[in-house]
């Protein structure tokens, strides 16, 4: 009885000591780097900005082969997530080109119709305001 639940404990203790010998292959926390700040909907920068214009890509493309419907089912639609950050590179540097900080209120959709896939992505540039010191 007590070998037992000494095993119990030892099973349940070795995870948790085991957990800190390893690191993840991938970091969690590293995503993609943009060139501006990047707020979505939901967030604000907590700072005073002046708007300087509003950016939108969009696209849609033909449904290839391989993502038409099969046996009921729709395989292969939509954007992985490396195209969804290469989307967001490419309006974040038409942001920086006009010398903004950050990108607010982005927004990002999908879409599929029978015969095309398609995105959109929204965003207004902004500029913040120097703060100034007060001495």
């Amino acid at each position: 009885m007590f070998r037992r639940s000494i095993y119990r404990y030892a099973l349940t203790l070795l995870p948790v000591l085991m957990s800190g010998c390893f690191r993840p292959a991938i970091p969690i926390s590293t995503g993609p780097k943009y060139p501006v700040d990047l707020f979505y909907a939901d967030q604000s920068p907590g700072r005073t900005y002046d708007e300087l214009k509003f950016l939108y890509i969009t696209d849609e493309k033909p449904i290839e082969q391989n993502q038409r419907i099969k046996g009921g089912r729709m395989l292969g639609r939509g954007n992985t997530m490396l195209d969804k950050d290469a989307l967001m590179g490419k309006l974040t540097l038409q942001a920086k080109r006009l010398g903004a900080d950050a990108l607010i209120n982005v927004k990002y959709q999908y879409f599929t119709t029978a015969t095309v896939n398609g995105y959109s992505l929204e965003g207004l540039a902004v500029k913040y305001k120097q703060e100034r010191e007060v001495n």
